[in-house]
This record gives C-alpha cells, structure tokens and sequence, in this order.
C-alpha cells in the first residue's frame, strides 16, 4: 500500500472564487482545518474581505491579494494579465513548492491555465484532462472515474488512451480500488462503432498493457456501475455528465411532485420512502463527493462547483489529502517515465493505423 506523508501538509486556496465567495471558502476551510489535524492552508484573497471571516487563525494564513479573476473573464488573459489575482497567486505557490495542491470554486478554464502553465504538465502527459468522480448504483463499488469532463473540446485517441491511465491511478489511488475496469463513452458498445477517433482509441485501448480496459460504453450505462474508470473525449464528456446530473436532479423533483398531488395515501407512501429518496439525493450531491481534479499536471489541482457552500469545499480538502497521502502524482510520474517506450509505441501504432 502507498506509504502516507507525515509531514504537515499546505493547500494553497483561491478564497476568492466561486457564488459564494469568500464567505463559504473560509467557513469551508475553518470545517476543514477542525477535520483534519495534519493539513495548513494558505488562503489567497482580498484582505479586507476575508481576514474580517476568519474565526480561528490555527493553521491558517492569509496571503492579501489584489485582483479577481471573475467567472466571465477569459481564462488564459485572465491568468495572463492577473497576476496578482487570488487565483494566479495560489498556483504560484504550487510552482514555486510553497504548497503542495491547490484548491480552487472559479472561473474553470482560467484554473486549468493556471495549472497547465504555472504549475506545469507531467512530461510525457500530452492532455491534462478534468476528472471527477460519480456516484454507482450498482455493481462493486459507489463511484466511478469520469473524465475528460471539458479541460479539451476536441481530443486525440492518443489522449485517450493517456486517460486511461491517468483515470486508472485516481481510481486506485483515491478510490481506493484494485484493477479497475476502463471502458470507452461511445455511440455504442461494438468496436466499430463512432468516428475515426474513438475507433483508433478503441484498438489502442483493446491492447493496452497499462490498464485494464473492457469496451465501450453508452451514455446510459453510466450509472449502472460496469465501470470503474469511463474515458471520453472533453465535448463528449462534459454534455453527458451535465445531461444526467440534470435528468437524476430532475426525476427526484418529479417524483416528489408527484408524492405531494397524489393524495393522503400517496403522502403516506412518500413518507415511508423518504430516506431512501434521501440517500439517492445525498448519492447524487455534488458537496458530498468533493471537486473535479486536473489529472497529468505535477501538482493536485482540485476544482469545485462554483455554487459550492462550506461542506463541499471542507470535503475538497479531504480529498485533496487523500491525493497527497497516497503520492497520486508521484506514482503518476514514476509510471509515465518508467513505460515512456510503451506510450511512443502507442503513437506509432496511431501513426500507422492513420497512414495506412
């Protein structure tokens, strides 16, 4: 098993970003800080805005800063021309080895410019690409690895077959399960099925040797639990994840609407079944599961909802230490170097497969 990191560890915070911040970051990081006794965090931010929120200074630091990249700005201008922006500041620290991670609730593209410019890619990672993970309701385990959910429009198969592995180590790594099993997001479950790119992805994947990987899967198998780690290209990836977030949030509204026209009997049956509807709700909460994390930069970046309160943003972190304490990146790093040769020779078999 991977060995924990003893030392005290600091996550560098964009207080902020997000709806709700700086209010709900900094209540989100007090809950946080009481949670978990071996993690410091340093928050960036406007100092006349956020030091007035802060109730205990143990553990916490406040660096001042001067800019917001808001959620309409455009991202690479707005890391470019913000530098002294909560945001820009935070994954300075990350870069410059001032803090381990970096933790974030704003403006998406401009935190995975951040991360991919600042903090850097891993060598030999072509893609970094945004993952998160979502709820199983069926099959061996309660989550399963999604990505790329939008970090790229337009991908590669050589990308996606990085994926593959880079959601295989999240999986194992802070998931916490053994072999995990890849599949495809395509337009059907045979190997012929979707465009050039997902069927060459498909044969690169079929013979990898670096995860376990066993076909294709439809948009609607997404919940049922047949996989452990689901790869899709960025497009692909963020409508479907947005598609059945918004129809699962939508049916519990109609069946609760349902519940409360359908008379004393029904109410009764409602009320019968209201912790089990409770439970797929909770399943479903985004501030349970923690954030999406920018997979193949050197550092954990961590990205959460923008409409994300304080206990989302206290389970962030505790995902954010699991990623530390069992070395993600680490081992992420380690893994692409020692098989650099197997990756190239996927390349080339791309190569060929497009040439021929």
């Amino acid at each position: 098993m991977m060995t924990s990191i003893s030392k005290i560890m600091k996550i560098a915070i964009d207080a902020m970003g997000g709806d709700f911040a700086p209010l709900e970051i900094v209540k989100g990081i007090e809950q946080a800080r009481d949670r978990y006794k071996d993690i410091a965090f340093q928050l960036y931010g406007t100092e006349n805005k956020v030091k007035p929120l802060v109730q205990n200074w143990e553990r916490i630091e406040l660096i001042p800063t001067t800019e917001v990249i808001e959620m309409g700005d455009e991202p690479v201008k707005a890391m470019r021309r913000k530098k002294d922006s909560s945001m820009v500041q935070a994954a300075m620290a990350v870069k410059e080895g001032r803090a381990d991670a970096l933790f974030s609730a704003g403006n998406t593209g401009a935190l995975l410019s951040s991360a991919i410019f600042l903090i850097g890619r891993i060598k030999g990672v072509d893609r970094p690409a945004l993952a998160s993970a979502l709820p199983s309701f069926d099959g061996p385990h309660d989550q399963f690895v999604f990505m790329d959910l939008g970090a790229n429009a337009e991908n590669k198969p050589s990308h996606l077959y990085q994926y593959g592995i880079l959601g295989s180590f999240y999986a194992t790594h802070v998931l916490g399960i053994k072999n995990p099993r890849v599949r495809l997001l395509n337009n059907g479950a045979e190997e012929d099925k979707g465009d050039e790119i997902h069927k060459t992805a498909h044969m690169l994947m079929k013979n990898a040797p670096s995860f376990n990987f066993i076909g294709n899967i439809e948009a609607r198998e997404l919940l049922e639990g047949t996989a452990d780690v689901v790869v899709a290209d960025g497009f692909s990836g963020n409508a479907a994840l947005k598609a059945t977030e918004g129809t699962a949030l939508m049916m519990l509204k109609q069946i609760k609407n349902a519940i409360i026209s359908s008379g004393i009997k029904g109410k009764i049956g409602g009320a019968l079944l209201k912790p089990a509807f409770r439970e797929v709700q909770k399943k479903l909460d985004y501030n349970e599961a923690g954030g999406a994390v920018i997979l193949g930069v050197k550092a954990p970046v961590v990205k959460t909802h923008g409409s994300a309160k304080a206990n989302a943003v206290a389970n962030t972190m505790g995902q954010i230490k699991t990623m530390i304490d069992n070395q993600l990146v680490l081992d992420i790093q380690t893994y692409i170097t020692a098989h650099k040769e197997e990756l190239q020779s996927g390349k080339e078999v791309l190569h060929a497969q497009l040439t021929d």
